[in-house]
Order: structure tokens, then C-alpha cells, then sequence
């Protein structure tokens, strides 16, 4: 895996924050810390993904098709299904 920079600029307050948590041991380094809450983040997010997904699904008004059960396509027919209800 390629390692990338990135700079985030931190107003004081947040900054002191982040280097608190890394002072107590939470986490090794301040990019340990935003790589964790990138995580968390995206964890987050797929988490939602899917309780929309259910929902859809549940509601009975979803169809599910047998050339929808291709990589990719089942989530954009059932956002698609969600949008149009």
C-alpha cells in the first residue's frame, strides 16, 4: 500500500485535542488518530448504506431482478427504487 501526505490544518483548540489523546496513550501519533476516525467514518457510512438497503428491501416495493444481482448494480437499482418512492 502507497503511503500519502496529507495536511490538515487544526484550529488550536483541536489541535491540543488530538495531541491529548495521543499524550494518554489512546493512539501512537496524531495521524494514527485521523486515520482511525477516516475509519470509523467509512465504517459509519457503509453502516447506513446498508440500514437503507434493508429499508428498501422491506418495504415490499422493491423488486429485485435477476440482471440486478451483478457487482454494483443492486445498490443503484435499489437507491434508484428508494428515490423514486
Amino acid at each position: 500500500m502507497a503511503i500519502a501526505s496529507l495536511e490538515i490544518l487544526l484550529p488550536e483548540t483541536l489541535k491540543e485535542y488530538v495531541e491529548r489523546r495521543v499524550e494518554l496513550g489512546a493512539f501512537g501519533t496524531p495521524s494514527e488518530y485521523v486515520r482511525q476516525l477516516i475509519r470509523r467514518d467509512r465504517e459509519l457510512g457503509q453502516m447506513r448504506l446498508e440500514e437503507t438497503l434493508v429499508e428498501a428491501l422491506d418495504s415490499g416495493e422493491s423488486e429485485i431482478h435477476d440482471d440486478d444481482l451483478v457487482p454494483g448494480r443492486l445498490v443503484n437499482s435499489l437507491r434508484a427504487e428508494l428515490t423514486r418512492s
